[in-house]
């Protein structure tokens, strides 16, 4: 098995992208409150601050903020999927290695993790957790989205209500080649 590096800062800020193996299946909308209670079930033994999440119907992004002297975000994953997987059926047409291992065929193994270096990138990847439905066809607008913290980040005063993506540098974050896929 490689030895992946990670870069684990104590208490520090980090951007997921984490996906379903099928990326056709709209599992983590249709099982919305499953994906809520493993999340939260998870924080109550692993602690973390939500600072941004959206859910599309095969895959998330989120920013997470870790309590000083903690750098675990891989335990707090395996968590979670974990608990959404035993709360929805297994995958149909799961391969013989996942049922020999009985893995439930539903997530990718490994997901795209990104530690946050200054409030600039922590900026961009607000912005572009946020605008992922919008670039995804699935809302006109952010606030349009019903799974994500766009509208909890309205009522906080983060953004504006009316905010549109002008002069934000999405490009600058999200799924970049460079990543590293770890998990």
């Amino acid at each position: 098995m490689p030895d992946y590096r990670r870069n684990r800062v104590a208490g520090g800020s980090y951007f997921f992208t984490v996906n379903l193996l099928d990326r056709r299946a709209d599992l983590l909308v249709a099982e919305i409150d499953a994906l809520r209670a493993a999340v939260r079930e998870t924080r109550l033994l692993r602690p973390f601050h939500i600072n941004a999440w959206v859910v599309l119907p095969d895959h998330l992004h989120c920013l997470w903020t870790l309590p000083d002297g903690d750098a675990d975000f891989p335990i707090r994953w395996q968590m979670i999927k974990a608990r959404f997987s035993h709360r929805v059926a297994p995958a149909r047409n799961r391969r013989a290695s996942l049922v020999r291992k009985r893995e439930a065929g539903i997530w990718q193994r490994r997901y795209w993790e990104h530690t946050i270096r200054d409030n600039a990138d922590f900026a961009a990847h607000m912005d572009y957790i946020h605008f992922n439905p919008v670039k995804h066809g699935l809302a006109a607008h952010p606030a349009a989205w019903p799974y994500s913290s766009f509208r909890h980040c309205v009522a906080h005063g983060v953004y504006a209500e009316d905010w549109t993506v002008v002069d934000v540098a999405l490009t600058e974050a999200g799924e970049r080649q460079s990543e590293k896929m770890v998990g």
